[in-house]
């Protein structure tokens, strides 16, 4: 398929060829596919007219583009667009559960559903009346989208995001074993929850796209994206879920918890519990931070990041690596830098640094002499990204980013560049995505400095099967 010849336009990662897109929806296994939908504007480069696009890979690293799976139903509950949501299996029918919204929406959308009509889920029926047409009364809820679907207790329930006009964030819980007749059964957490409020800071005034998966372990995390009137960043919390006196759901939140990603640019998570593998995935969309009069002359806005596995360690905390199929992108021959050279990289890359002492690793130059560079101290624990010399357009800044991670004898993060996309993960402790930009006289090398820290790198390719 065709796609942006911009040089900072990612090569491997879910988008559409063109134009507008943001939210990861309904990440589904089927048969021997993986199937990843996402929010799209097929018109152009902006947030607005929002179908589903749809990509479909059999390893997680190649993946093929299906074009549009749902779009915005004249005069139905989804006339405005289709929103957030997931996909499940109803009985062998793969079904899309999403926010519809109406023109008049302030917020509020409808929970609507498609069904799938072929084996490839490039063919939807989209049903003309929703299942939920709003929030429940009596709670006085000013924000209601996003649901997502999981399993607890024997039965289906589905979450929404929520914020209520008290400026109260929340979580709402329905029961929805019968997927054509839904319950509410109440509030799964919301915002005045002290550990909620730990984990997720106190600004937003909204939780969207809430995600919950259980780990290997026994764990329950749930993962929100913080809305303040506009999107603000992603946070999770870990704990146990409990049965109430009625039956549903509560999450007891624990001691884990803390920003989901520590860049500045990820947001609205989405999760597949894939019980084929035991795994949980995770998908963000990774928005521009370029002024948009860049994008519009570049013509798309928008991508989603790699796959990541989480689970949890022993203290409540995220373990977060990147899914090894991402290996399957390798090219044959890796390459390294001796220290004091200057190696070019290429425009996607997947580099690999081991350092037992205070190192630190550059991999782009500007004019000035400004270095885009990666810190790493082991001795105490922290991994330093510095972008100070590539601007950012969104008004949150381009100060140095820090990733703790626990002291130790050696520290080693995992570099994944795709043009523009920046992911950073600090051993299985902490990730941050970044959108970097490279300019026409900028240089982009890889230099290592000092003899205590090892690089291995690898150009990305297309995907090697198997």
């Amino acid at each position: 398929m065709s796609r942006s010849t911009d040089a900072n336009s990612p090569r491997f990662r879910v988008r559409p060829p063109a134009n507008w897109m943001n939210d990861p929806n309904g990440p589904f296994r089927w048969g021997d596919r993986y199937h990843l939908f996402y929010q799209h504007n097929p018109d152009a480069p902006v947030h607005m007219n929002v179908h589903w696009g749809h990509a479909s890979s059999p390893d997680l690293a190649h993946w093929d583009d299906h074009g549009i799976a749902l779009r915005p139903t004249p005069d139905g509950p989804d006339e405005a667009g289709c929103w957030s949501g997931c996909v499940v299996d109803d009985g062998g029918v793969p079904t899309a559960v999403y926010s519809g919204i109406d023109h008049d929406h302030q917020g509020l959308s409808a929970i609507c559903l498609a069904v799938a009509e072929d084996d490839g889920l490039q063919k939807w029926k989209q049903l003309p009346v929703p299942v939920v047409a709003g929030p429940p009364p009596g709670l006085d809820v000013t924000m209601f989208r996003d649901p997502f679907v999981f399993r607890f207790a024997g039965r289906r329930w589905a979450l929404m995001g929520a914020g209520h006009a008290d400026g109260t964030p929340s979580v709402l819980v329905y029961d929805c074993e019968d997927l054509y007749d839904w319950r509410f059964a109440g509030v799964l957490l919301d915002g005045r929850d002290p550990a909620a409020a730990r984990a997720f800071g106190k600004r937003a005034i909204g939780w969207e796209c809430p995600q919950l998966w259980a780990t290997p372990g026994g764990d329950w995390v749930l993962a929100v994206a913080l809305w303040d009137g506009d999107p603000l960043s992603t946070a999770y919390v870990t704990g146990r879920l409990v049965e109430r006196a009625d039956g549903g759901p509560r999450f007891a939140a624990g001691t884990g918890g803390g920003p989901l990603d520590l860049g500045r640019d990820f947001y609205a998570p989405s999760v597949l519990q894939d019980t084929e593998s035991g795994r949980a995935l995770l998908w963000g969309w990774s928005w521009e931070s370029r002024p948009p009069e860049e994008v519009d002359r570049a013509g798309w806005s928008g991508v989603l990041t790699a796959p990541r596995v989480m689970d949890t360690h022993e203290d409540g905390t995220l373990r977060v690596v990147p899914a090894p199929e991402l290996e399957l992108l390798r090219a044959a021959v890796p390459f390294t830098a001796a220290p004091g050279t200057h190696r070019p990289l290429p425009l996607a890359y997947d580099l690999l640094v081991t350092a037992r002492s205070a190192a630190t690793v550059s991999l782009l130059r500007a004019t000035s002499g400004a270095e885009l560079t990666v810190r790493l101290d082991p001795a105490s624990g922290t991994v330093t990204l510095d972008r100070t010399a590539w601007p950012r357009s969104r008004p949150d800044g381009t100060a140095p980013l820090v990733l703790p991670t626990p002291p130790g004898e050696t520290l080693t993060v995992r570099i994944l560049v795709d043009g523009s996309l920046l992911e950073l993960f600090a051993g299985d402790r902490a990730t941050a995505t970044e959108r970097v930009y490279r300019r026409n006289d900028d240089i982009a090398e890889l230099t290592v400095p000092g003899t205590d820290v090892e690089v291995t790198g690898w150009e990305l390719v297309p995907p090697n099967h198997v």
